[in-house]
């Protein structure tokens, strides 16, 4: 139970830090109905079960409109890139692309760009040496989007990889302020479109030159134009690098703190549960907006068309309870930490690949133990700005 308590501090601590905005409105939620109007925010749900019906329902519930994340995308990248968001343009490359990101693509993705590296950080612990955990989710991530992408770097090195990660960074920060409005002042836009311009400056090279087993290369099969594709890669680099750098370093230190390592050591089938519950418990996207397009009743409640609705996920999912690597799979979140619907994840198997192969390696020669940690402070998705381990 100390263990618990000790994750929890540690997890709270870093909600604060990342936004403190978001931090209260989490805390002000708990003690809501599952749903409830705020002002000046719209309607927040925290039940599980009605952020999937929310989440599933995209005859009254959009992404495209005021709350939604693809608001925010259509102002920098245009009408079409609106459109895409509901259209049958999403369906197709989601089609197109799927089979990148089965279980077995994972493994092979993952092992092909991040294989070397994770040989290097296991030889680092394995001669007394420490690893800063956060750190090396940044570059794991910037490697990642690199190869999904077909990206030529000039000079491939970890520093080249994290900018990749950096310039994600800077643009997710940007949309710290939208949790009330999702309408970008005309200043933020400006920063917005430079940010953009360095993510996908290797872009129409790759467009032009990648394969066929990458975003790039499938979005020149289809005829996708080149600002549609820029469109997708600068979305590719946010959701491929906040969110699942934050969610492996997070349950490297929820393993930790809760004493459960010796537990997932006796018994490596436990893999696939502790992954489950970094991802659970950590949940990467506290909050997913959409927008009401037409009439709803959702948990007995009426929504108009025009308003907003917040999707509390972090709330959502914890209310299973704390992290524990041996919890019987709980059907009401159902990863929900991934979102739901026809905008499911679409990288959800890289992401629970990613995190398995860093509890590997961490665990290789036998339990670690953190020696510092240091909360990210001023981002859009909670994390570890430094998480140092060694063998223990």
């Amino acid at each position: 139970m100390n263990g618990v308590r000790h994750a929890a501090r540690y997890e709270a601590r870093l909600l604060w830090s990342g936004n403190p905005g978001l931090y209260a409105l989490l805390q002000a939620a708990r003690h809501t109905a599952p749903i409830q109007r705020f002002p000046k925010l719209g309607w927040v749900v925290t039940d599980p079960l009605l952020a999937r019906r929310v989440l599933n329902d995209s005859a009254h519930f959009g992404m495209a409109g005021e709350g939604g994340v693809g608001h925010l995308w259509s102002q920098l990248f245009g009408e079409e890139m609106a459109q895409f968001f509901g259209g049958a343009r999403h369906t197709e490359v989601r089609t197109r692309a799927r089979d990148l990101f089965t279980e077995e693509g994972a493994r092979t993705l993952v092992e092909r760009c991040q294989g070397a590296y994770h040989q290097a950080l296991a030889e680092r612990l394995a001669a007394g040496g420490t690893v800063d955990v956060a750190d090396a989710t940044r570059v794991l991530a910037g490697r990642t989007v690199a190869d999904l992408l077909g990206l030529r770097l000039d000079t491939p090195s970890d520093d080249a990889y994290r900018e990749i990660f950096a310039a994600g960074e800077r643009l997710a920060a940007l949309a710290m302020g939208t949790t009330a409005s999702t309408v970008l002042p005309a200043g933020v836009l400006r920063q917005a479109r430079a940010i953009v311009t360095d993510i996908t400056r290797g872009v129409e090279e790759g467009y032009r030159t990648a394969g066929p087993d990458t975003i790039l290369g499938r979005c020149r099969q289809m005829g996708l134009g080149l600002p549609m594709t820029r469109g997708l890669a600068t979305l590719l680099a946010i959701a491929g690098t906040e969110t699942g750098a934050s969610g492996t370093s997070r349950t490297v230190a929820l393993l930790h703190d809760t004493g459960q390592q010796a537990a997932l050591l006796a018994d490596p089938g436990l893999m696939a549960n502790t992954v489950r519950e970094g991802l659970r418990v950590a949940t990467p996207a506290p909050v997913i907006g959409r927008s009401v397009t037409r009439d709803a009743v959702v948990g007995g409640r009426r929504l108009r068309a025009g308003e907003r609705v917040l999707l509390l996920t972090y709330l959502a999912d914890n209310g299973a309870g704390p992290f524990d690597i041996r919890r019987e799979y709980v059907s009401q979140t159902r990863q929900l930490w991934f979102g739901a619907g026809r905008h499911l994840c679409l990288g959800a198997a890289v992401a629970r690949t990613q995190v398995a192969r860093m509890l590997e390696t961490l665990t290789a020669a036998g339990p670690y133990q953190i020696v510092a940690r240091r909360p990210a402070r001023r981002v859009l998705v909670p994390t570890y700005a430094s998480l140092r381990v060694r063998a223990a």
